[in-house]
């Protein structure tokens, strides 16, 4: 049944009454049942409560859910005078308005509607009012905050990573051709490779004396090659570290005790399998000009010379060879076959007999060693004489026997 008054006089606006039809579909009927109050306020909907005397207890009118439907629609429920009711013997009383639901309920907060189909009107249907509606502006600016940091995270990295290229490889840094050392092209204070991981030791890295140095200079190309060992019960050094004590001793030793100007030979070959600088290429060893001297560091009569050694001297004479160190046919010996001495020991002596360059100079049956060029019978020239002076003549007949 239709409400006239509201239907007329009803203060929510038509848009907001449709949006409301929308939303709740039953809001038409409970309008119907339930009519605004005329004078209701806009905004402000629902029913006033009153109660009078004429209906105390709103006892004789058509209510509905705590609503009276009388008088036009308009719910008018005044305040009783104060009553007093006297019980006895009973029971289920019931004192107030009571409502009773027979079946399944539905409860509309038409208040709460009202206000959304308002909203429905104007076009704002937001239902979280703490959560602004996301704006395109404030998506490209959280866009851009993202891609800013991510862009300062590349940049960060990057220049990380040129600075740790250019730590590994300074500017002012030359590559070194493995089969030069001692050159000019090679960089100041490195360590050359002869190859297959043989390094070449130089004075300044196994720690020499500075300012010391042999008496006569070496003329290249060089036709000897002098094979000797340190001897007197010397193992063999296994690293770079204790190679190095062994070619510091053997100075100490050499200018010290034997009164010679630097350590005998030209090279050393430890048994870490690496060269190390002697007297180098440009200055005579301790037993005889045009002779290179390659001294392996043990006691060779008591322990084997390992692998390592051996390819290491045939990387150092390649070498050599190859630089015009050597002449073309220049011819290994041991020391014993220069002068009465057990160097280089027996174990290594019959490694370097298979020598390809290997020459039997000085064994019975065959000349002295460097007689074709006029090298002395003893190859000694700086040790020191321990026999007494003798006169020219005499030196003379002991060089032609």
């Amino acid at each position: 049944m239709d409400n006239p008054s509201a239907s007329t006089s009803s203060p929510v606006p038509e848009s907001v009454a449709n949006a409301l039809m929308s939303i709740h579909p039953r809001y038409n009927s409970f309008h119907q049942h339930n009519g605004f109050p005329p004078a209701a306020p806009m905004g402000s909907l629902g029913a006033r409560y009153e109660q009078s005397a004429e209906t105390p207890g709103m006892v004789g009118g058509n209510h509905q859910n705590g609503l009276s439907a009388g008088n036009g629609g308009n719910t008018s429920v005044q305040p009783a005078a104060t009553s007093v009711i006297n019980l006895s013997n009973s029971s289920d009383v019931v004192i107030g308005p009571m409502t009773q639901y027979q079946g399944s309920v539905t409860i509309y907060q038409y208040m709460d509607a009202t206000v959304e189909a308002s909203r429905i009107a104007i076009g704002n249907n937001d239902q979280n009012k703490l959560i602004s509606p996301p704006s395109s502006s404030g998506m490209k600016y959280e866009r851009g905050i993202v891609y800013s940091i991510i862009v300062l995270f590349i940049i960060v990295g990057l220049c990380l990573l040129l600075y740790v290229i250019s730590a590994a490889f300074p500017a002012d840094a030359q590559f070194v051709r493995e089969e030069i050392f001692f050159g000019d092209d090679s960089v100041s204070r490195t360590i050359p490779n002869l190859g297959n991981g043989h390094m070449v030791i130089d004075r300044h890295n196994w720690g020499a004396q500075q300012g010391v140095r042999g008496p006569y200079e070496l003329e290249h190309p060089i036709p000897y090659v002098l094979i000797t060992h340190i001897g007197v019960h010397s193992e063999n050094c296994t690293d770079v570290h204790v190679c190095s004590i062994k070619m510091r001793t053997l100075q100490d030793a050499a200018i010290a005790e034997r009164s010679l100007r630097d350590i005998p030979s030209n090279f050393y070959i430890g048994g870490d399998g690496n060269v190390y600088e002697g007297r180098g290429w440009n200055t005579a060893n301790a037993y005889a000009n045009m002779s290179l001297a390659v001294c392996f560091m043990g006691d060779y009569g008591r322990y084997e010379p390992n692998d390592r050694q051996l390819s290491a001297l045939e990387h150092l004479l390649t070498y050599a060879e190859k630089e015009g160190l050597l002449t073309k046919d220049y011819k290994v010996v041991a020391h014993g076959q220069t002068r009465n001495t057990r160097s280089p020991g027996i174990k290594l002596y019959e490694k370097i007999i298979n020598l390809a360059r290997w020459y039997p100079c000085g064994r019975p049956g065959y000349d002295r060693c460097g007689v074709e060029i006029g090298l002395p019978s003893v190859w000694d020239q700086e040790y020191p004489k321990n026999t007494p002076l003798t006169t020219p003549s005499s030196t003379t007949q002991a060089s032609t026997s």
